[in-house]
């Protein structure tokens, strides 16, 4: 008996090592996951509301206005970028008829470029270039005798025409890798009008022409996780005629 009782008395102590040990893991790993889901949708949101800025901005560059709407801001900053997709003479003085309401706009010079740098991502990428380089011979006036040089195919046409073009000597396949930054636009939606926690509008405050947007959490948001733990948001700032809080 007394060999079997500590036969469960060992097995007991193994067992609480063990709940021990996840435990501990569980007290580590868990809080850290929490805290980095807490910093996602901070950066989430404050992304949100710079894009609130950046449409109602837009709208002012269009109509000298800001709109206490952001969705028909949005509409109009969009339907000028399609526009002038389409037509891009499409510019200064023009009238856009949206929903069944008439709207002036001005667009300016680089609407286009502006819009795309500023709801897009720059990103880069390595392009292989597929040429060709041509050895020719040319008089050169200043050594006064013939001299070699090499060129890319696409301006041989030109050197051709010049009266101390000689001949072409040889043209050799090369290949190139080139280094290409560009930008992955989009068209921003009304999803990018809501906190992503509360799904709350964010609050837009228009005094004195300057333009103000916050963050609808008034107070800390908690919503519970994995039972002994807890997600916390706190008020994610704002941006104040174009000044955001958190830098």
């Amino acid at each position: 008996m007394k060999i079997a009782k500590r036969i469960i008395i060992s097995d007991l102590l193994e067992l609480a090592i063990v709940l021990s040990f996840i435990f501990l893991i569980i007290a580590i790993y868990v809080p850290r996951a929490i805290w980095d889901e807490e910093d996602y949708y901070q950066k989430e949101s404050r992304y949100r509301m710079q894009n609130v800025f950046d449409v109602e901005s837009f709208y002012q560059v269009l109509t000298e206005e800001y709109s206490e709407d952001p969705l028909w801001a949005l509409s109009v900053v969009n339907a000028a970028r399609d526009s002038l997709t389409a037509d891009t003479t499409y510019l200064e003085n023009q009238v856009i008829n949206l929903h069944g309401n008439i709207v002036n706009v001005n667009i300016p010079v680089g609407y286009d470029v502006e819009f795309d740098t500023t709801f897009g991502f720059l990103k880069s990428r390595r392009d292989t270039i597929l040429d060709t380089t041509v050895t020719l011979v040319m008089f050169s006036e200043e050594i006064s005798r013939n001299d070699t040089i090499f060129i890319r195919k696409n301006e041989l046409s030109i050197l051709e025409s010049n009266p101390n073009f000689v001949n072409v000597v040889e043209e050799t396949p090369t290949q190139r890798v080139e280094h290409v930054n560009y930008y992955d636009t989009y068209m921003p939606d009304s999803s990018l009008f809501f906190c992503p926690i509360t799904e709350l509008p964010y609050k837009i405050r228009l005094e004195d022409n300057a333009l103000r947007i916050s963050s609808p959490i008034n107070r800390v948001h908690s919503e519970g996780r994995y039972l002994l733990f807890s997600f916390k948001a706190y008020n994610h700032g704002y941006i104040d005629d174009g000044i955001p809080s958190w830098d």
